[in-house]
């Protein structure tokens, strides 16, 4: 549904924020027991597994697998993020923060940073 508000149409959605989802990920987690700092590396290892299956799913060109493996990355990561005592804005923020006056260019669809 669209909400036209003067002469800009602004897309009405029933979303979650990330915000939101965080927390509920986060108390998914807690209640399976998995947000212990020494379940990190065993977490890492869930995260390289479900990045592998999104990058399958994008060389199948399988739209509702790929949707759901970065979904699933998302998760993995969030919990990682907490698992170390981070929150995943503020890693979010640190990787912004290093990204956002990078120079360089992209080749062949890859940004290729300058080496300075």
């Amino acid at each position: 549904m669209k909400v036209r508000i003067g002469e800009i149409y602004f897309k009405k959605v029933m979303e979650m924020t990330l915000n939101e989802l965080e927390i509920k990920v986060g108390n998914w987690a807690l209640a399976k027991g998995i947000l212990e700092k020494e379940n990190a590396p065993k977490q890492m290892l869930k995260v390289m597994e479900e990045v592998g299956e999104t990058a399958g799913a994008l060389l199948k060109g399988n739209e509702e697998e790929l949707k759901d493996g970065i979904g699933d990355s998302f998760v993995t990561l969030i919990i990682l993020a907490k698992q170390l005592g981070y929150t995943p804005a503020e890693c979010l923020e640190a990787a912004w923060e290093e990204i956002k006056n990078r120079k360089g260019e992209t080749k062949d669809g890859v940004f290729v940073k300058d080496e300075k």
